[in-house]
């Protein structure tokens, strides 16, 4: 990390544009100037302050595009192929929604449903319309209120609770019944890693700095 360490007194007389707070111990510090693939953290605890990635604009538009053509197969084409005594049946994220909610479960039901397909499918919107704000340069200030949703929304996207139900499931039940992996399991999994993969390449500072400043490129 650049060295960004300096007294509080001379901190204080720094404009805040020129100072960072670490997020975990509350550190408050100069905030330091970085090059493209160089990261700072906080001195004190480690924590990963600030990030600055190259072409951060390109990769994280084609993490979005990738992710959303990749989110109708990911719910609606088969996980799994299930067939026991004789009888087949094929599960989609979608089907065990309704599932649920045939059973007499709704609640659980819609927040399977929020969880696992509206939030995830909100995110992606909001982090393309963003993107396109800045690619553009146009309704900055819409980009900027679309990304501050975009971290409310952060808290309810369980895609990774719901593989792991998904995979315990499978364990379970593969010793039971002739059990087949489907194709709809295979795009589950990339479109979670495009996820994870779309918000480490989304370095927030670069972000907001380019929807703060009309001429800023990240």
């Amino acid at each position: 990390m650049p060295d960004s360490a300096a007294s509080p007194p001379a901190l204080a007389q720094l404009p805040l544009a020129q100072l960072i707070a670490c997020h975990e111990c509350d550190l408050l510090m100069r905030k330091p100037e970085l090059q493209a693939e160089q990261k700072a953290c906080c001195p004190r605890c480690g924590f990963e302050l600030i990030a600055h990635r190259a072409q951060v604009e390109r990769r994280s538009l084609a993490l979005a595009l990738t992710a959303l053509m990749l989110f109708l197969p990911a719910n609606f084409l088969p996980i799994m192929q299930l067939n026991l005594l004789g009888q087949t049946t094929q599960d989609t994220v979608w089907s065990g929604v309704v599932a649920l909610y045939r059973s007499g479960m709704p609640a659980v039901a819609g927040v399977v449903l929020l969880c696992s397909m509206v939030v995830p499918l909100l995110k992606l919107l909001c982090q393309l319309l963003v993107l396109l704000c800045i690619r553009w340069q146009v309704a900055l200030s819409w980009g900027r209120w679309l990304y501050r949703w975009y971290h409310h929304l952060r808290e309810w996207g369980m895609l990774e609770v719901y593989l792991m139900g998904i995979l315990v499931s499978i364990v379970k039940l593969i010793d039971m019944a002739d059990l087949t992996l489907g194709m709809g399991l295979f795009c589950f999994i990339a479109l979670l890693l495009a996820q994870v993969w779309l918000e480490v390449s989304m370095s927030p500072h670069q972000i907001w700095a380019a929807l703060e400043d009309s001429h800023a490129r990240p």
